[in-house]
């Protein structure tokens, strides 16, 4: 659907056998040591999020800067100047909360609460974002000569791979239910 760049699929081993050598870890511990590198990876991928919602925001920007209906600009209409404001809105908070996460990596620290949340915010942001970019394009926005329809189907990505939007939602409450339970909530 998007994202053609990145020619993902899936692979499977049959009667697969690693030598002790290339073990990472002990055995058996391959789904926790998955689980900490996601907290490394989650805010790169965040990050792709946030520029992709970028690019849709500013798309749009110019877009409203030149189209004109009923006689004006259509970034004068309040209706899409506030698509506009939501999406600037959500944007830099994406932005923040991802830079956070990152900074907790280069500190050392666990990060895990943070790399959630940004990668949950940063993919919602993103397919808002695109969304909302193809809604100020009108019909063009639907059409493949502009670039939003593109960020639209790119956008969607975000929210599955890495850990399912729905996922990092899990991530955040048990996260919340631990702090809460040791009084550091």
């Amino acid at each position: 659907m998007g994202q053609r760049a990145s020619d993902t699929r899936g692979i499977t081993f049959e009667d697969m056998r690693v030598p002790a050598a290339n073990v990472l870890g002990k055995e058996g511990d391959g789904f926790k040591i998955a689980m900490l590198v996601f907290d490394k990876t989650r805010p790169a991928v965040a990050a792709g999020a946030v520029g992709l919602a970028r690019r849709a925001f500013e798309e749009a920007t110019q877009y409203s800067l030149q189209r004109k209906t009923m006689g004006k600009l259509i970034a004068e209409h309040q209706a899409v100047a506030f698509m506009l404001a939501e999406m600037a809105i959500g944007i830099e908070s994406a932005r923040l909360v991802t830079h956070l996460s990152a900074w907790q990596i280069d500190k050392g620290e666990k990060n895990t609460y943070f790399a959630s949340i940004a990668k949950a915010l940063a993919a919602d942001v993103a397919n808002k974002a695109a969304t909302d970019a193809v809604q100020i394009f009108g019909g063009n926005g639907f059409n493949s000569e502009y670039p939003v329809e593109k960020l639209m189907r790119d956008a969607k990505i975000y929210q599955i791979y890495e850990g399912t939007a729905q996922i990092q939602r899990l991530i955040i409450s048990r996260e919340i239910f631990s702090r809460a339970k040791s009084g550091n909530l």
